[in-house]
């Protein structure tokens, strides 16, 4: 294929390793490899970072968690999002890590876990703030104790999410720190039940960079060790990382076109002179989002080419100039970590680098160095 995805393991590392000097060596980290790795395969990234030093996995759904298992990895598993019932006797099987938040949903694990006869750790999820999955601080106690009268179920740690801690703004601030406090005020009540509450984790990428109240236990930077220190097009960058993927391709194909002559659909360029396009094999089938349509550059032999016309499904063009200083098969870099990189292109088109990295489709090969 002439279209890859590089994805280079020693950035990784050394992301790793930064994550690592912030929070110190007892704290754990819990890398998560969702959405396949937030497209970077899920299988070898898990591998590598789990040799890295990483001591914990997070998916999205018990699919994921069993592709890890099918692929060897024995390491511990969270499912990050809410799991259906149905899907218990599958998360029991391959020994995953799910999150509760309620009363119904703790009562029909440990049913599925008494039917199967294997014991099964959960890990509680409580919301301070996030509005999304959770139980309410107060209600921690009751479902710690739910969970621990039970004969299989095994409370392993609790957990919350930041909605906001990305963001420097001193509203944005505080609303993380009294998120920790809430989660802190929680956790506490826990132990003066007399309860062990586990491992006890919050920070996310965004916490890694301002708020380090919030390591506690375990971290989950899932962007920061993907190369990426935020989320929401940010400059501040507190933590020095490096972006693991790098999409490649090849130059095609060189014409010439007359000046006035347009390029793709729409006929959005036309060239202002006689000029050289070049043609691309990579497209927004690709992942390559459309939006970029004449405001992106391609790398070619150290130089960036400007894209010209919309990009294709399967094709995008550049403008090479009058007198093109490349050939016919040379290497074509859309984004990496020496060039614009993920969070540059979603900047362009308002979104972030999270969407960019998973939309990067399963059609393109993944190469990994190291």
């Amino acid at each position: 294929m002439a279209t890859r995805a590089v994805i280079h393991l020693d950035n990784l590392r050394r992301n790793i390793e930064a994550a690592r000097k912030k929070i110190g060596p007892e704290t754990k980290i819990c890398m998560p490899v969702k959405a396949d790795a937030y497209g970077h395969g899920a299988v070898p990234v898990s591998r590598f970072a789990l040799e890295a030093g990483v001591e914990y996995l997070g998916v999205a759904g018990f699919n994921e968690g069993a592709e890890l298992r099918n692929g060897g990895i024995k390491a511990p598993v969270l499912l990050l999002s809410q799991a259906l019932p149905g899907e218990l006797p599958e998360i029991i099987d391959n020994e995953l890590t799910p999150l509760v938040s309620d009363e119904a949903f703790i009562d029909a694990a440990a049913a599925a876990a008494d039917r199967a006869g294997k014991d099964l750790t959960v890990h509680l999820k409580v919301d301070t703030g996030l509005g999304r999955l959770g139980c309410a601080p107060e209600d921690a106690v009751n479902l710690v104790r739910r969970i621990t009268s039970t004969k299989r179920l095994n409370l392993g740690g609790m957990a919350t999410h930041f909605s906001a801690s990305d963001s420097p703004l001193k509203e944005n601030l505080d609303y993380t720190r009294e998120q920790t406090r809430r989660f802190e005020e929680a956790v506490s009540s826990v132990r003066k039940a007399g309860i062990d509450p586990g491992i006890v984790h919050a920070a996310n990428t965004g916490a890694l960079s301002f708020h380090e109240e919030a390591f506690l236990n375990m971290v989950r930077p899932g962007l920061l060790l993907y190369g990426y220190s935020h989320g929401n097009g940010s400059d501040n960058a507190p933590l020095e990382v490096q972006p693991v993927m790098e999409l490649k391709s090849v130059l095609v194909s060189i014409k010439k076109l007359k000046k006035g002559e347009a390029v793709s659909y729409g006929m959005t360029w036309t060239a202002p002179s006689d000029t050289y396009i070049g043609v691309i094999p990579t497209g927004y089938a690709d992942g390559f989002p459309r939006g970029l349509s004449n405001n992106h550059s391609i790398l070619i032999r150290g130089n960036a080419y400007p894209l010209t016309g919309r990009i294709c499904m399967d094709q995008c063009m550049v403008n090479l100039g009058s007198s093109p200083e490349v050939q016919r098969w040379d290497e074509a870099v859309i984004f990496g970590p020496e060039f614009i990189n993920a969070a540059d292109m979603a900047a362009k088109i308002n979104t972030i680098p999270y969407e960019i990295l998973c939309n990067i489709n399963k059609r393109v090969p993944r190469e990994y160095y190291s």
